[in-house]
């Protein structure tokens, strides 16, 4: 049964939607049969013949679904009520879309459609994540100055995690950490020893002595660590992400790459404690990510966020505990969590947001998603953005206080080395070429707004 929302009766919203052929972009038009005020007008992506595949599979008549190669065949079949699918900009007539749903995760194409669409008057719900770490700034800013919005998208952790701070700040509470977990759980069978990560199994049969915590919380983490050392649990699209939250938090990392500690969901709340307190928080309002660690028939995380927050009476967080809510061993601590991320099955909240102009933190600058060499990187190395994790061979993400020497992490898709790059260094601006024009424009715009970068690259 789907109850009644006040959201259907409002006028129909027009939207066009970059990477439609992506998994984020099939997950949205899929929602959008549900939400019949939010009209999907025009169908951004190369592969046209993929989208009508997709758009099959979903359902959707083919009369109702038209190419287009102009701008002006584009208008027609918008007031037509149809969907457009066009390859490229050069196919689209803004007059028709009140909101940009950029979800082509490239920052070169991702932000000459969002900075196209500002310059259109049309709001941007971001989802490519990327392209917010090199360009938030500045695209937020122009926003703001033109009466738009510009908001991240519901349904990836970024705007999920904002939501939930949203929350516990409205409430109160005092924010000690805030996060996610990583996309693919550790799941661990007793019975077998074995741990298993986005299908792939290794034997691990320490885990099972190391299943709680003990009193050296640092010290089983450690082991824990050990033991499932050759997985790969951090990605760059992690770093990614707690880099838009920190953009808009003020939040930064304990540590560059993140903690990335192996939790149950029920240790939160003591994992993410002050040092003094036997936790691994150096200091108060730091993001980081975590591995969760779950046994058969458990629920999952589902790469779902959390905030770790300070506890007042003690007597309301133990009636809290008793519950079920996870408060820590001392009862000083509590983690609040929500664990989803449906993608864009939640996206409409954000297209609605953004036409009622909802209050929103913006990108601020002060801080930056670096790129720093893993190994030596001689003059004309080619750097590319490749994989499921859109990770670089040779370069780590970082996060970091915005500086002169820093170059974003994703910006560095396409371009090549034109000095060499000594193994742990930061690659830099005078460090490449190639680098997307526009982007690149856009990113030292937004970064000329700290005021302790001002002057630098001018």
């Amino acid at each position: 049964m789907i109850l009644p929302h006040r959201a259907r009766r409002r006028d129909p919203i027009r939207v066009a939607l970059t990477g439609a052929n992506g998994g984020y972009g099939r997950t949205f038009l899929a929602q959008l049969s549900l939400t019949p005020e939010i009209l999907p007008a025009v169908l951004i992506d190369p592969d046209i013949d993929g989208v009508l595949g997709m758009l099959a599979e979903l359902g959707i008549p083919e009369h109702l679904v038209a190419g287009s190669i102009d701008p002006a065949h584009t208008a027609e079949i918008v007031a037509d009520g149809r969907t457009a699918l066009i390859a490229s900009a050069d196919a689209l007539d803004w007059t028709g879309i009140d909101v940009l749903v950029e979800a082509c995760g490239r920052v070169g194409v991702g932000s000459a459609y969002a900075a196209a669409a500002l310059n259109n008057n049309t709001h941007v719900v971001m989802v490519s994540k990327e392209v917010d770490t090199v360009v938030g700034v500045e695209l937020g800013a122009q926003a703001a100055a033109k009466g738009l919005s510009y908001l991240p998208g519901d349904g990836d952790q970024p705007a999920n995690l904002l939501r939930l701070v949203d929350w516990v700040s409205a409430v109160g509470l005092d924010i000690i950490a805030i996060g996610k977990a990583g996309e693919y759980d550790l799941q661990y069978n007793p019975e077998t020893g074995r741990v298993t990560q986005a299908g792939e199994t290794i034997d691990a049969p320490q885990l099972t002595r190391l299943l709680g915590l003990g009193d050296d919380i640092a010290a089983t983490l450690q082991k824990r660590a050990e033991a499932v050392s050759t997985l790969k649990r951090a990605a760059a699209a992690d770093s990614c992400e707690m880099t838009v939250v920190a953009m808009r938090t003020g939040m930064m990392a304990d540590v560059e790459a993140m903690h990335y500690p192996v939790a149950r969901i029920d240790e939160l709340a003591d994992i993410y404690a002050a040092r003094a307190d036997g936790g691994i928080i150096t200091n108060d309002g730091v993001v980081d990510v975590f591995s969760a660690l779950r046994l058969p028939g458990e629920a999952s995380f589902a790469g779902g966020v959390f905030a770790v927050v300070r506890t007042g009476d003690p007597v309301t967080w133990e009636i809290l505990r008793g519950k079920g809510h996870v408060v820590s061993r001392d009862g000083k601590y509590a983690c609040i969590y929500w664990p989803y991320h449906y993608m864009g099955v939640e996206t409409p909240l954000t297209v609605h947001a953004a036409v009622d102009r909802a209050a929103a933190p913006a990108a601020l600058p002060g801080m930056v998603l670096a790129g720093r060499a893993t190994r030596e990187l001689p003059a004309g190395t080619g750097l590319a953005v490749a994989g499921h994790h859109h990770e670089i061979a040779g370069v780590a993400p970082v996060m970091i206080a915005s500086q002169r020497e820093a170059f974003p992490f994703y910006l560095l898709d396409g371009a090549r080395l034109t000095r060499p790059v000594a193994q742990g260094d930061l690659i830099g601006l005078e460090d490449v070429d190639g680098v997307d024009a526009g982007a690149l424009a856009l990113y030292l715009a937004g970064a000329s707004r700290d005021t302790n970068l001002i002057g630098v690259n001018q």
